[in-house]
């Protein structure tokens, strides 16, 4: 689009630890819950003595709340008892985003609470903590700079209503989430989703919680002459584009009519277009949290980040390319976390293929056919090394594991007894003579079939090519 446009991105990322601020597991439950509780929640002024518009518009609804716990739920998360210091494993976790976003670590910073009593929080409020600032990326539309890394809890979960009120659950309350906010230096749709699939990369460099929910991206967009229009909801970075166009054709209708235009945050719908959700929240929501000390991120704990930083997995691409494999295998080395186990294996047989198919391929067929089973990490180095000291060969992985699948022990299942060619090649000869006109991969089915490891698959294959021929 043609259209000159200004804006930033927001992404909120789950982090794979336990709780921020407290010791509880980071894990979504789907048992019904073990107790509820009833809450109203009230405004309060932020730290320069007033309420916050966002706030007022929520405390002008009077609702209540029901929240509902299980025994993995803490005085904490239901707001009867102080917070834990910050959990330490994701404050590294967030350091090595930092790290990898050539950010400015903050060394002594506050932990703030943030009012937010739309039911999303048993406290009324958020706690958030900065840790990072002035860090950039590049793109091939320029430099985009990162203003802000931060440190915050995850709202509880909203499940339902009964009897008006919104019924929210604490399970996910408390989980650690990092939030990236760039500056407005986005000047159209391309770069937004250009920018957002960088930083994206980045966060799976590091350990993050995967899947549906997991991820919260907001964008900030205004053209000239509007004010700024925050968009929630994005699940799916295709949707940049179509939603960010459609928001700057809508922004353009609002000038052109004339307007009393304000800031609002809009939430983003699955066509593309949006609907208003609440004012623009400023910073009369935020205040000191007193329960906790300040946060002092020293060099010490910085450079212990530093030893343990993430490769960036576009870097990692490049080196997997390298050794052989397509995009579509490391796609899904990726996807499945199955890097470390990869690398591992390579240092028992450094053979990039066979390491794949052995670790992915194989173990994915077996399942698929027996129907049931899982190969461990144990027993595929295990079979790897077997491979190493021709205790099987190349050929035996496949029946090896299919008989692990089917209860048998690691060292049963190597046991593979072999039998003289002279007497498989009698019984091959058989079922070509029993099956004519088959074509050699279906003679080659029959016969591993019978033999079940027993032969190797070119051993086979040899005897079958001479007897058709």
């Amino acid at each position: 689009m043609s259209e000159k446009i200004k804006a930033g991105l927001e992404i909120h990322q789950q982090l794979d630890s336990h709780k921020l601020f407290c010791d509880c597991p980071s894990v979504l439950r789907n048992d019904e819950p073990d107790f509820e509780v009833s809450r109203k929640l009230h405004a309060v002024a932020g730290e320069a003595g007033a309420v916050d518009i966002a706030v007022k518009y929520e405390a002008e609804k009077d609702r209540e709340f029901i929240y509902q716990g299980y025994d993995t739920t803490c005085l904490i998360e239901l707001d009867e008892a102080p917070p834990y210091l910050i959990n330490q494993e994701a404050l590294e976790i967030g350091l090595h985003v930092a790290l990898l976003l050539n950010c400015e670590i903050i060394p002594i910073t506050q932990i703030m609470r943030k009012t937010v009593i739309d039911g999303s929080n048993t406290s009324g409020f958020q706690r958030t903590v900065l840790i990072a600032r002035n860090g950039q990326i590049e793109t091939s539309f320029g430099k985009v700079r990162i203003e802000n890394i931060s440190l915050e809890e995850d709202a509880a979960r909203i499940v339902g209503e009964k009897n008006g009120k919104k019924i929210f659950r604490l399970d996910r309350l408390g989980i650690p989430l990092i939030e990236i906010g760039t500056a407005p230096d986005i000047k159209s749709a391309e770069e937004a989703k250009q920018v957002a699939l960088h930083i994206g990369d980045v966060l799976r460099s590091c350990r993050v919680k995967r899947g549906i929910g997991t991820i919260r991206q907001d964008v900030n967009v205004s053209i000239e002459g509007h004010p700024r229009v925050e968009i929630k909801g994005f699940q799916d970075v295709k949707m940049f584009v179509p939603v960010i166009e459609k928001e700057i054709k809508r922004q353009k209708k609002n000038i052109q009519s004339k307007k009393d235009l304000k800031s609002e945050v809009r939430n983003a719908l699955p066509n593309g277009e949006t609907e208003f959700l609440r004012p623009v929240p400023g910073a009369s929501r935020m205040y000191p949290e007193t329960d906790l000390p300040l946060l002092k991120i020293s060099r010490k704990i910085v450079d212990e980040a530093k030893k343990t930083l993430p490769e960036l997995r576009t870097e990692i691409r490049k080196k997997l390319k390298k050794k052989g494999l397509n995009e579509e295998q490391i796609k899904i080395l990726l996807k499945h976390d199955k890097l470390f186990e990869f690398e591992n294996l390579l240092k028992i047989i450094n053979e990039p293929k066979f390491i794949y198919q052995i670790l992915v391929e194989i173990p994915k067929e077996v399942i698929r056919h027996e129907g049931k089973g899982e190969i461990s990490a144990d027993i595929i180095e295990g079979i790897a090394e077997a491979v190493l000291k021709n205790r099987i060969n190349r050929a035996d992985v496949k029946h090896v594991m299919t008989e692990i699948v089917r209860g048998k022990s690691f060292e049963d299942a190597i046991k593979i007894k072999k039998i003289d060619l002279g007497e498989i090649e009698a019984e091959i000869s058989k079922i070509v003579k029993e099956k004519p006109g088959l074509s050699i991969g279906a003679y080659m089915g029959l016969i591993m079939s019978k033999f079940k490891g027993k032969v190797s698959g070119s051993e086979a294959n040899a005897i079958l090519r001479k007897l058709i021929k």
